[in-house]
């Protein structure tokens, strides 16, 4: 079953260095870790590694976190989730040229959340702009929210809302919080 999904937009490709900060992370937050290639990574997070209390559920958590982008792998989804029709650079300062997805493979209020703190962490490590899609109604929820970057109002294929990792933490915590699965 799939779960949430979240963007991270990228000026500039991820130095070496900091590919390896971020596999040092994962790593760090996992309980199983797989390398598929460099870059993209298939893992169990553990809930309270993110500060999340597992309230009776199976706190080990699966992901698919993927960078991707020209000399990295999987430049056809970076091409597929970045249609000519937006102009990125108008909303958030840059063309978007690499990408992380953090991939729930969960549906459970608890994926939403742990794969909110797991993008903020992913952010501090390697910087970028997250791309959050929204669902009805939640465009008013997070106008306002600290750190948020610019939303969309298009259809395609769904509005947007750009922010920060202050963002991602003050949306996380906001009533009925719930990520666009």
């Amino acid at each position: 079953m799939g779960g949430p999904v979240l963007a991270v937009e990228l000026a500039e490709a991820v130095p070496v260095a900091g590919i390896e900060r971020l596999r040092e992370l994962l790593v760090g937050l996992s309980t199983r870790f797989e390398e598929k290639r460099v870059g993209e990574y298939d893992l169990q997070i553990r809930a309270e590694s993110l500060g999340i209390a597992a309230g009776g559920v199976d706190g080990h958590r699966p992901f698919l976190v993927s960078l991707m982008g020209p000399g990295v792998g999987d430049e056809w989804i970076f091409e597929a989730e970045h249609p000519d029709a937006v102009d990125q650079e108008a909303l958030i300062g840059f063309t978007p040229t690499h990408a992380v997805d953090v991939i729930a493979r969960a549906d459970e209020p608890i994926d939403h959340l742990a794969t909110v703190l797991l993008t903020a962490a992913i952010m501090d490590v390697i910087g970028g702009i997250a791309n959050a899609g929204l669902a009805h109604g939640q465009r008013a929820i997070v106008e306002g929210l600290p750190g948020l970057v610019a939303t969309t109002s298009g259809t395609w294929p769904w509005p947007a809302a750009y922010g920060s990792t202050e963002f991602l933490r003050a949306w996380s915590r906001q009533s009925g919080f719930r990520l666009l699965t």
